[in-house]
C-alpha cells in the first residue's frame, strides 16, 4: 500500500509526495523488462531471445526510466484518490530515491482546480446597446468600393464591351486600366449601374443597394449582440473571487499570442517584424497584455462556476450533432481524439451558460 503526503502551496500548487513499495512496483518492472527485452538483440542470441537478467543488465538506466514513467501517473491517480485536488496541468515529476527491490519514493508537482467564489450573478443588470444605424454613405461606401474593385478585373479588348484604350493619350471617350485609374468619359467619372449590380449577383442597382443594406445591418446587430455579451461578462468577472494559477495565466496568455500571429501573418508579416516595428519584445507585449489576461481567466473560471450551480451541461448527442456540422474531414477527424471533445465540450458548455445569463439579464 502507498503513502502520501499532500501539501498545498499558494497559488493552487500542489506537492505530492508518494511513497510506493517495491511489492506494489514490481509488476510494473517485470512487464516493462518483458516489452522492451523483444527489441533488445545480444551476442550468441536471437532478437527477443536473450535472457532477462542479461537483457535487465543490458538495459540499465534505460529499463529504470520506462518503469518510472508507466509508474509516476499510476500512483499519483491513486495517491489524489478520496481527495479534493483535480489536476489542470500536466504533473512535473521529480524522483527522491530509489533502488531496484526497495520502495520508489518521488515528489508531483501539480496545479490544483481553484476555488471559485461567484457573487449574485442572477442580480446583473446590463442594458443591452442600441443597434447602430446603417446610414446612405456606408452603404455607397461598400458599393463603391465593390466597384472599383470590379472595374480593375474587367477584361480591355473588342470583344470585352469596354474599349481599348488607344496609344494616343488625347483621345478622349475611352477608359485606361493600364494603372488601375478611370479617366473621365465626356466629361463625366462613371458611375455604379445596372450592369455592374447584376455582376454582383443582384437585379439592379436599387437590389444590390437592398442587398448591401440588410447585410450591414446584420453585421451591426451582430456586433450589437457582442457587445451586450461582453458586457455580461465583464460583470461575471468582477463579481468572481479566484486566486488565479499561474499556468491558467500562461495558457491565456499564449492564446493572445496565437490570435496575434494571426492577424499579423493577414498582413503578410511575421510576428518578429510586427515585434520590431512596434519597438517591442515578446517579453514586454506579454507583460502589457498580463492585466487583460487575468480579466479573462477569472472571467471564464466563474461563468464555468455559474454553470455547475445552474446544472448546465452538454449531452454525447449534442456534442456529435455540433461535431457533425463540420465540413472539412480533415478538422471533424480532429474529434475522434479525447482532447478536442473535451475543448468542444467546454466551449459549448459556456456557451450555454452564457444565453442562460442573457435570458437572466432579460435581454
Amino acid at each position: 500500500m502507498i503513502s502520501k503526503n499532500i501539501q498545498k502551496l499558494p497559488k493552487s500548487i500542489v506537492e505530492v509526495t508518494v511513497t510506493v513499495p517495491w511489492a506494489d512496483l514490481q509488476q510494473t518492472w517485470d512487464q516493462t523488462l518483458q516489452k522492451m527485452a523483444q527489441d533488445v538483440e545480444l551476442p550468441g542470441f536471437r532478437k527477443g531471445a536473450a535472457p532477462l537478467p542479461m537483457v535487465e543488465q543490458n538495459l540499465g538506466i534505460k529499463l529504470q526510466d520506462e518503469v518510472l514513467k508507466a509508474a509516476y501517473p499510476n500512483f499519483l491517480i491513486e495517491a489524489l484518490k478520496g481527495t479534493d485536488i483535480i489536476p489542470i496541468d500536466y504533473p512535473k515529476y521529480d524522483l527522491i530515491s530509489f533502488v531496484k527491490g526497495q520502495q520508489l519514493q518521488f515528489k508531483a508537482t501539480i496545479t490544483n482546480r481553484p476555488a471559485v467564489s461567484v457573487g449574485n450573478y442572477k442580480a446583473i443588470k446590463v442594458t443591452r446597446p442600441t443597434p447602430k444605424s446603417v446610414t446612405e454613405e456606408e452603404v455607397q461606401k461598400v458599393i463603391d468600393d465593390l466597384y472599383k474593385r470590379w472595374k480593375v478585373r474587367q477584361p480591355v479588348g473588342k470583344d470585352s464591351g469596354v474599349a481599348s484604350a488607344p496609344q494616343n493619350d488625347k483621345v478622349t471617350g475611352s477608359i485606361s486600366f493600364q494603372q488601375g485609374q478611370q479617366t473621365p468619359t465626356n466629361g463625366q467619372a462613371q458611375v455604379p449601374d445596372d450592369v455592374f449590380a447584376k455582376a454582383m449577383g443582384a437585379l439592379d442597382l436599387n437590389d444590390l443597394r437592398a442587398k448591401i443594406r440588410k447585410d450591414l445591418e446584420a453585421n451591426a446587430s451582430y456586433n450589437n449582440e457582442l457587445d451586450y455579451e461582453e458586457a455580461i461578462l465583464q460583470e461575471v468577472e468582477k463579481m468572481t473571487q479566484v486566486e488565479l494559477p499561474e499556468v491558467l495565466i500562461q495558457d491565456e496568455l499564449n492564446r493572445m499570442l496565437v490570435s496575434l500571429q494571426r492577424r499579423v501573418a493577414d498582413m503578410g508579416l511575421l510576428l518578429e517584424d510586427y515585434l520590431r516595428g512596434q519597438g517591442k519584445t515578446l517579453e514586454q507585449l506579454k507583460s502589457e497584455w498580463r492585466v487583460q489576461a487575468e480579466k479573462n481567466v477569472r472571467m471564464e473560471l466563474g461563468l464555468a462556476d455559474i454553470a455547475r450551480m445552474e446544472n448546465v451541461s452538454i449531452t454525447d448527442q449534442e456534442l456529435q450533432a455540433e461535431i457533425d456540422k463540420i465540413q472539412d474531414a480533415r478538422v471533424k477527424r480532429q474529434f475522434e481524439a479525447q482532447e478536442p471533445r473535451l475543448h468542444l465540450r467546454h466551449a459549448l458548455r459556456q456557451t450555454r451558460t452564457l444565453d442562460l445569463l442573457k435570458k437572466m439579464v432579460g435581454g
